[in-house]
């Protein structure tokens, strides 16, 4: 009796946790920041671009509320695309079925810069996802279009900021294997020291506050 007790137990719990998100109110102009376990690249990116909390973020996305439904611009997969909020938060979730999400929000004294950047991201829809990770060449990849996004609705000056990329592991300081063999597909070399942004660098500047960690 004790152990169907303990499972029922942990089904409601699990069950619970699951099901969180669904009373966050969620505002358009949130930046969600996602750690997605896709192998070898995402944790190289995570390795090497900042931490919040210990989490590490390998993708984001900016929130679209329109009418009653929620939705999350992205830059993922093939292309600039809308998702449902649903979507995107059980696209990853922890042992507890509980989404591998962090959500910021810009301080109110820049919440003002949304609308623009939305409308901007929202532009970009369709747009080539830009697995070369360069920037300025026509296509996105996912932080790259949220930097564009407010540095347009910011009147064209910066808002968030650029880094020299690196693709190095900080043990060995040398190319991570995954990465030679990602540039070598496409034909490229590694762009080390190219100026780019990340997942990491937004979620840790100071212009957000962090509302809810969901895991």
């Amino acid at each position: 009796m004790k152990y169907i007790l303990l499972i029922v137990f942990l089904a409601t719990v699990r069950s619970t946790n699951a099901q969180s998100w669904k009373d966050f109110h969620f505002q358009s102009g949130d930046i969600l920041f996602q750690d997605l376990d896709c192998g070898d690249l995402c944790d190289a990116i995570e390795a090497v671009t900042p931490a919040l909390n210990a989490k590490h973020f390998s993708h984001l996305g900016l929130v679209y509320a329109k009418r009653d439904s929620v939705f999350v611009i992205e830059a993922i997969g093939n292309d600039v695309h809308l998702t449902s909020i649903s979507k995107f938060l059980q696209r990853q979730v922890d042992d507890n079925d509980n989404p591998k999400v962090v959500v910021g929000r810009l301080k109110k004294m820049y919440q003002h810069l949304n609308d623009a950047a939305i409308n901007f991201a929202l532009g970009q829809l369709g747009k080539e996802y830009d697995n070369a990770f360069i920037y300025n060449n026509g296509k996105y990849y996912c932080s790259e279009l949220i930097y564009d996004a407010y540095k347009t609705s910011n009147g064209g000056i910066a808002f968030f900021k650029l880094y020299p990329m690196t693709f190095n592991d900080p043990k060995t300081k040398k190319p991570f294997p995954a990465w030679e063999a990602y540039y070598k597909n496409l034909r490229m070399n590694i762009p080390e020291g190219l100026p780019g942004c990340n997942p990491g660098s937004i979620a840790t500047s100071d212009k957000i506050d962090i509302l809810k960690s969901f895991y």
